[in-house]
């Protein structure tokens, strides 16, 4: 990825490049963490550092492996339901295998979303007909969401000593 931000030109180069962004800013709030902490519940929810990515990977395989390219569950390369096991990380995967799978999950989007035109739609049970452009907005708004919490999540796991308030 350049380190330059697309900010002029084509539309599609433009959204790819902000999602693109949007994928590394989620990595890079886990990269560098232990296993230990990437795996730290520090909310109420199923939400850590690892967690987010492989949600991140899920989603992925969702929208492009299952919803655009019609594949069938068994033909994705990782868990492909809409459901709280996209959180879900088996023990013996690591920081590392989750980037890796995010990053592999990834860059098969980008291949199927390559065989679409950004105004080719299809009709989803959820949302009604979506084009390829909404699906691709969607990610961008999904990941830095995410991006978001990882953030808030490194900040606690790397500042532990700041007093949370109220305590």
């Amino acid at each position: 990825m350049s380190t330059n931000p697309i900010t002029i030109g084509a539309e599609r180069a433009i959204i790819e490049d902000m999602l693109d962004r949007n994928r590394q800013a989620l990595i890079d709030t886990a990269r560098g963490l232990s296993d230990a902490d990437a795996r730290r519940r520090l909310v109420a929810s199923l939400t850590t550092p690892i967690s987010l990515l492989k949600h991140a990977a899920a989603a992925e395989r969702i929208w492009f492996q299952r919803f655009w390219a019609e594949l069938d569950e068994s033909e994705c390369d990782g868990y492909s339901r809409r459901d709280l096991g996209t959180f879900a990380v088996a023990d013996k995967e690591s920081l590392a295998d989750v980037i890796a799978e995010f990053e592999r999950a990834s860059q098969r989007s980008r291949e199927i979303a390559a065989r679409f035109a950004l105004d080719d739609t299809k009709d989803n049970p959820r949302e009604g007909t979506v084009s390829m452009r909404w699906t691709l907005l969607l990610m961008i708004q999904e990941f830095a969401r995410h991006a978001g919490h990882g953030d808030i999540l490194r900040e606690q796991i790397d500042n532990p000593q700041v007093q949370q308030p109220n305590s």
